[in-house]
Parts: structure tokens; sequence; C-alpha cells
């Protein structure tokens, strides 16, 4: 088939050449009428614009799409790091797009993505629709999602185990001693924070113990108030497992600033990540370590593959991540 052409485009629509080009221009005005006129147009024809100057004559733009949806909490920008220059190694040139965990912001960021007609997409910590899946199948562009996973979408994923981890949180706890455990959770709305919930509920519940659970949000200022929440509770846990290093930074600065307690001596801390501030003296933090350059070699080869071979499955991967064991636990009773 021949390729659709704007001027197709607009007369399919009923407007101008230049409208069209308008609606495919960031920051370009055109009316909302126009753009559901030309955008409907474009779907029908299966048109997209060509947005970049050199695109290969295979028809390759050889360009990979990261999207994330945070950048504040320290494990992204080194997992962007090492993402970027694994794929500028295999000659792929490098796109980084944010977008926050709402439907609409992702809608936006996946449109962009699908007119620059690049040649794969991760996602990091950005959850996918079945809708958005679907159009990416549709657009000839692989997906794979990097550190999240989702439930039905027929894309690739690479995590670590976290119910594995946060079931050895979970355990490692239990074997220093603690009575009372409470966890400060990951988002539910992600595979990530609900794995990692699952396993460390499992762990002690073969006890017989119900933890209290806050849910953190993967945001320092609710993981904060979820610390002062549990500590001003009846029952205030002698150990507290974190759903992410981000988070048990804050409850250890709340802990210890504004409560006056001592980690781990009043309180056992617990995070997960290991992104590089854990191990500095003043959190020495213990936490799952994230295999972030066997996740980050995962993430790429299953990219590429699907990239050379658009029939080949999906692809489900776990890395197991190790507790890694510094002052803010106590030493295990046995």
């Amino acid at each position: 088939m021949e390729k659709v052409t704007s001027l197709q485009v607009a007369e399919r629509a009923g407007v101008s050449q230049s409208a069209v080009s308008r609606v495919f221009t960031p920051g370009a005005s055109a009316s909302a009428k126009t753009i559901q006129k030309v955008r409907k147009a474009a779907q029908e024809l299966g048109y997209r614009p060509n947005m970049m100057a050199r695109a290969m004559i295979t028809g390759k733009s050889r360009m990979i799409a990261l999207v994330v949806a945070y950048l504040d909490n320290q494990f992204y920008p080194h997992a962007l790091e090492r993402l970027s220059n694994a794929l500028q190694e295999q000659g792929y040139h490098i796109l980084v797009f944010t977008a926050a965990n709402s439907r609409a912001d992702i809608e936006e960021v996946m449109q962009q993505l699908l007119d620059y007609q690049v040649d794969g997409i991760i996602t990091a910590s950005v959850a996918m629709t079945n809708d958005l899946t679907d159009r990416c199948n549709a657009a000839g562009i692989p997906v794979v999602m990097f550190n999240r996973g989702q439930d039905g979408a027929d894309v690739s994923s690479v995590t670590s185990a976290n119910v594995k981890g946060g079931r050895e949180a979970g355990q490692f706890l239990l074997d220093c001693g603690h009575k009372t455990i409470a966890h400060i959770s990951g988002w539910q709305g992600s595979s990530t924070g609900r794995d990692r919930q699952k396993g460390f509920c499992d762990a002690l519940a073969k006890v017989g113990m119900t933890p209290q659970i806050i849910d953190g949000m993967y945001r320092r200022e609710v993981a904060a108030e979820a610390a002062e929440t549990l500590m001003a509770g009846p029952n205030p846990p002698d150990a507290i497992f974190v759903g992410n290093d981000h988070m048990a930074f804050a409850v250890m600065d709340t802990l210890r600033s504004k409560l006056g307690l001592r980690v781990p001596e009043d309180v056992a801390i617990i995070g997960y990540d290991d992104v590089p501030l854990a191990a500095w003296a003043a959190y020495d933090l213990t936490t799952m370590r994230q295999p972030l350059n066997r996740m980050v070699d995962a993430t790429v080869e299953a990219l590429l593959t699907r990239i050379e071979d658009p029939a080949s499955p999906p692809r489900h991967i776990e890395i197991d991540s190790p507790l890694i064991r510094r002052g803010s636990t106590k030493e295990p009773m046995t």
C-alpha cells in the first residue's frame, strides 16, 4: 500500500493541509473540532506523520522511547541512564518522556510516541491499558514494561521477583525477633506495590501475624505521614517494611528528627531497591536489592527481540532480589 499523505487526511477531514500539519505539530494552534476531525481521519486512513528528518531507508527510525512516571525516586534516574547507555550501544537513539499514572497523561504521551514512529517503547513504572497495548501492536511498535507488570497486557515485562522479595523481607524481620511489624506499601495501583505487599503478608501469616498496612503511594510525604500514624497508634510497630527506599528514607527521617526515635533500637526499617543513597552512613538502610544491571540487560534483549521478530511472543521476566543487610535492622536471633 502506498503511504498515506497529509493531503489525503485533509481531504477526508474536510480541512486544509496546513490544518493537518498544525494538528500534528506540538504546540501549534488548532481548534478542538479540527483536532477531532483530523485525528479521526488519520486513524481511518492509518496515517502517521513522520517526525524524523532522517528516517532510515528501511523506514526504521532507530529511536526508542523511554517513558517514566516520575524521577524523584532515586531508582529511576539510574535505571534510565543504564537503559539509555545500553540502547545507544546497540545503535538506537533515545527519547525520554514523563507521564503521570493517569489515563489522560499516558494517552497523550503514547500518541506522541506513535507520531514519532519510534521502533520500540520502554515504560518504567507506567501502567498500560489493554487499549493502548492494542494500538501499539496495531502500529507494529513493541512495548516492554520495566519494573512494572500489567495483568492481561500483551506486552513483555521485566521486574524483580517482588512477591518473593516481600516474603524474604517479612521473614527477615521475624527472624530478628520483631513482634509488631507494619508495612508502608508501594502504590496499590501498581503490580510492584501489590506483589511486595502480598509476599510480606504471606510471610507474617505463617506465624499468625496480621500487619497494619498503609499505602505510601510511592511518595515521600505520604510515607512520612504514615510513619507518624503508625507510631501514634495504640500498638506502635517495632519494625516497618517500606515498599521502596525512596519512602524508607522519609520514614527514617521522620522517626529520628520528628519523633525522637532510634533506628533500629526503637524501630527497625527495611526498604526495597538498594539505591546508592541506601549505603550512605546517614541511612545505612537494610533493603532488598533490585538487580538493576540484569533487569536492564533483560529489558533491552526482550525489546530488540520483538523489534527483530514481531511475531515472537511477549516475555515476562522476574529476577531475584537479594537482601542487603545494613544498620537499620537488628541481627537475626538465629
